[in-house]
């Protein structure tokens, strides 16, 4: 199984849209997909439309029955959508013994159908992202052209490391993911080669960019997918081979972690 979640604690880095492009690419691949909004703002559930009955806070907190809290956004693509309920999920959790591995707890139990998941986390480093974290073990990393946002880039590999040594887990991040790239301007090419020389150091590797496109804006302000508002858009052709770079990333850890453990 895949658990990833999309994290970078600058907003407006396309985390929504990468979260639900993903999906969507693994849902054609025959893939079953779990979608996890733990955003406050329930951007996840917005952009694409849904109107659920039951949301995150209520599946966490009061102890909905798993199914009864999902919405089927596309053949093969559940989400658990967040609102504003979901700030007091996390106010609540707070005073739990055990927080960060409530997620771990919760969804192992239910997750066993899918094939994805994928959580979509809110820009702030927060109690719901740390429990995220502890359950996927694997983040991606989206990155936009503004020195903000790749300063998010260091503080998700902090997050990740205090992790680790608290828990004594192996959070890492997959990879790193460019969007609204602009290759006219001057901000694009300082902060691209601030991303490359970060990534090399830290170990990360670089997805295929994903080109900045108003196309983007006007399928979440449709509530569809990308790909089907405009596949020929460049935001959609990019987000295909970053996808798949991404798919043999997940497959090359996989297969490591197989030949660890045989050893």
């Amino acid at each position: 199984m895949i658990r990833l979640v999309l994290s970078n604690q600058r907003g407006g880095v396309a985390k929504t849209t990468t979260t639900h492009t993903l999906a969507r690419y693994f849902a054609d691949q025959g893939l079953r997909v779990l979608l996890i909004d733990t955003d406050p703002q329930g951007s996840l559930g917005a952009v694409l439309g849904l109107k659920p009955r039951h949301y995150l806070h209520q599946f966490v907190v009061h102890n909905y029955p798993f199914q009864e809290c999902l919405f089927e956004a596309y053949p093969g693509i559940d989400v658990l959508c967040s609102n504003r309920e979901t700030a007091l999920t996390e106010q609540i959790l707070h005073g739990v013994v055990g927080r960060e591995m409530v997620f771990e707890n919760l969804f192992s139990k239910v997750d066993r159908e899918y094939d994805v998941v994928l959580i979509d986390v809110a820009p702030s480093i927060s109690m719901l992202q740390n429990c995220a974290l502890v359950y996927a073990r694997h983040m991606l990393i989206p990155v936009a052209m503004d020195p903000l946002s790749l300063q998010g880039v260091g503080a998700n590999v902090e997050s990740s490391r205090l992790l680790n040594a608290a828990f004594k887990l192996d959070v890492r991040p997959v990879a790193i993911l460019p969007v609204m790239v602009d290759r006219r301007l001057q901000m694009t090419a300082i902060v691209m080669e601030s991303l490359l020389e970060l990534a090399e150091r830290l170990n990360i590797p670089v997805l295929h960019a994903i080109r900045v496109d108003a196309m983007v804006t006007k399928a979440s302000r449709a509530r569809q997918f990308l790909v089907d508002y405009d596949p020929r858009s460049r935001a959609a052709e990019d987000y295909q081979i970053a996808c798949q770079e991404l798919a043999i990333l997940l497959q090359e850890q996989t297969n490591e972690r197989q030949l660890q453990a045989s050893a």
